[in-house]
């Protein structure tokens, strides 16, 4: 199967290209990037050298449309909507990594992302591409709406709790970190190195874009209309998503227990890795990767129940649940060219 890749300079680019590379049934044929055009692809990143031979272009839609099968978008928000309506009328698959098609709220996306929603025949025909919880649906998708990285760390680490019924829906605290790409590797002075070393700092409270995705997603597995309390800081390492979940818990449960729901609930999905009780996730332990490992403590004496929830935001939230979704798409094993092992140390 012939794939293209637009936004091809960026990070999630080179990571698709990373896991493309050796996966079985797939060529990566084009890379569209307008700024780029007739730049060879190892001329931005050299470590490709020898390995990558292609030369970025210029999209054509009805060119690209003839030649591959599906379209990765790994583009800043507001670029993707204006593309892929077209590509899905001309019969190709798209895989969007941006936020264009993940809400369904015209009036949330506005206020989050300071432009009109995508046309509501195609925001209708999106997948919301959270592999686990959205399995069978992914399968007959032409649309998938890959899900931002603070979410999916943030959803999978709350759904099998809040679908349980043992926590209450009202008190959901995320504190979330992440590392510096994800900012994108656009040049921004709260991201130079002076600022950012030995640095630790919360951003974006109350207007992070990614908040009315985690409400929806986990409004929808309630089903009723949820509010989460979400900070997310930015801390000085290069790859890693760690949230930390804090909710009350509607009955009295040990932590053994939470692990074994938790365990249960997961037992079909060999991205998500439940650590044993005594045992906490770290960054470093999925960086590379598409795991995420989720980590439980309940808290007796104040009957909270706290999950921890890590992932590689490159990898499983965003590139590697990519291609996961693409595997699903085609019937494939859901693991094909994503067993990497983690980067440790």
């Amino acid at each position: 199967m012939n794939v293209a890749i637009v936004g091809g300079t960026g990070y999630g680019a080179v990571e698709l290209l990373r896991f493309l590379y050796n996966h079985p049934h797939v060529k990566v044929a084009k890379i569209i990037s307008h700024s780029n055009s007739g730049i060879p692809f190892s001329e931005v990143y050299p470590h490709l050298t020898n390995i990558v031979d292609l030369e970025m272009e210029a999209l054509d839609v009805e060119n690209l449309a003839k030649e591959v099968d599906v379209v990765f978008f790994a583009t800043p928000s507001n670029v993707s909507k204006h593309v892929i309506p077209s590509l899905i009328d001309l019969g190709v698959k798209c895989i969007d990594l941006s936020g264009d098609f993940r809400l369904r709220d015209g009036g949330l996306y506005k206020s989050y992302y300071g432009e009109d929603i995508a046309e509501e025949t195609y925001i209708q025909q999106a997948v919301y591409g959270l592999c686990e919880i959205n399995r069978q649906e992914i399968k007959e998708a032409s649309l998938i709406a890959n899900p931002g990285c603070y979410p999916t760390a943030t959803t999978l680490g709350i759904i099998p709790a809040l679908s349980k019924g043992i926590i209450d829906k009202k008190q959901i605290i995320i504190d979330a970190k992440t590392g510096t790409t994800g900012a994108g590797r656009s040049l921004a002075q709260g991201f130079h190195f002076s600022e950012m070393q030995e640095n630790f700092k919360a951003y974006k409270l109350g207007v992070h874009k990614h908040i009315p995705e985690i409400e929806q997603v986990l409004s929808d597995v309630a089903n009723t209309e949820l509010q989460v309390t979400f900070t997310p800081h930015v801390v000085p390492m290069t790859r890693g998503i760690m949230s930390t979940i804090y909710v009350d818990l509607k009955e009295k449960l040990s932590t053994k227990e939470a692990i074994n729901l938790y365990k249960e609930f997961y037992r079909n999905d060999p991205f998500v890795r439940i650590r044993e009780e005594g045992t906490i996730p770290q960054t470093k332990e999925v960086f590379g990767s598409n795991y995420c490992d989720i980590g439980l403590y309940v808290d007796e004496r104040t009957g909270k129940l706290i999950i921890v929830s890590v992932i590689d935001n490159l990898v499983k939230g965003a590139s590697g649940q990519a291609i996961q979704n693409l595997n699903i798409m085609n019937g494939w094993d859901e693991t094909t060219g994503l067993t990497q092992l983690p980067i440790y140390p």
